[in-house]
């Protein structure tokens, strides 16, 4: 659960920060007349990513057990490229991310009204799907799917209220630390995701090796106890591993947490301190 919401928290906090970027930057410009496309933009997108939870939930049932795993393996791998995008990308990106939504922002209100709601469900419905997409892939990997949803549930709700003590100054946030240290934590939690739809491909006959193990700790870590359910729930960890999963595990791990450990702590702007996020910088200058 607690990598789950880790998830809500990071995914939701990056969404609620858009938001409020967003109409702040209406409201101080004098353009609250497109507060309602906005909010039409930001509603369209979350009734698509519920629409695409329920898809992959309910889309498989039926199918042959190897069609099922193929599936799930693939769509894993999926999330995990795209969940590895937006850590890079927030680890080079986040604080400039005030700046390019107001030069978007901007080219949208001179296009035309509802291309601000247009560009509202873009930048909310992207978070919206690689979220469901993640989340997904991380229930199909624990068996499990309540958990995940309410763990989930209150990583948004903790972000919504981060965000809107942002937004009226009761809280500063420095992003850029909370976003390299979330992003390392989840770059983590990625592998395991990779590595476990790498396991469904081999159950469905895609990739070989099922049999040829790598490890298989089941008596020391068994899959039902407490530690046992903590390690599969956060890290996606399985007792027993094939060495097709554990060369996947370490040939991601490696590559990319060194990529983003140099972006997100050792980038060309770590020369000067970052700012913590306070109404004033949401609102711009």
């Amino acid at each position: 659960m607690f990598a789950n919401f880790l998830i809500g928290l990071r995914e939701g906090l990056e969404a609620s920060l858009v938001v409020t970027i967003l109409v702040a930057y209406l409201v101080k410009s004098g353009r609250r007349d497109l507060l309602p496309q906005i909010w039409l933009g930001i509603g369209t997108a979350v009734v698509v990513s519920l629409g695409f939870g329920a898809l992959l939930t309910f889309g498989p049932q039926g199918l042959t057990f190897e069609a099922q795993e193929a599936i799930g393996g693939s769509l894993s791998i999926v999330a995990v490229g795209l969940i590895t995008w937006m850590i890079l990308w927030m680890g080079r990106t986040a604080k400039n991310m005030k700046a390019d939504l107001h030069h978007k922002l901007d080219d949208a209100i001179a296009a035309g009204r509802w291309a601000v709601a247009v560009m509202a469900l873009l930048a909310v419905g992207r978070e919206g799907l690689e979220t469901t997409l993640f989340l997904w892939a991380g229930a199909q990997a624990t068996g499990q799917t309540v958990q995940p949803l309410v763990g989930a549930l209150l990583g948004l709700a903790v972000a919504i209220v981060l965000a809107l003590a942002v937004y009226r100054g009761a809280l500063r946030l420095n992003l850029r630390s909370f976003f390299a240290w979330t992003g390392a934590f989840l770059v983590v939690v990625a592998a395991g995701v990779l590595s476990y739809g790498v396991h469904d491909l081999q159950e469905a006959g895609i990739l070989p090796g099922l049999h040829s193990l790598a490890f298989d700790v089941s008596a020391q870590i068994p899959p039902t106890s407490w530690y046992g359910t903590v390690l599969k729930g956060v890290f996606n960890f399985s007792p027993a591993t094939t060495w097709l999963e554990l060369v996947v595990w370490w040939a991601y791990l490696l590559p990319v947490g060194f990529i983003f450990v140099r972006a997100a702590w050792f980038g060309p702007s770590r020369g000067r301190a970052p700012q913590p996020a306070t109404p004033a910088s949401l609102e711009g200058n």
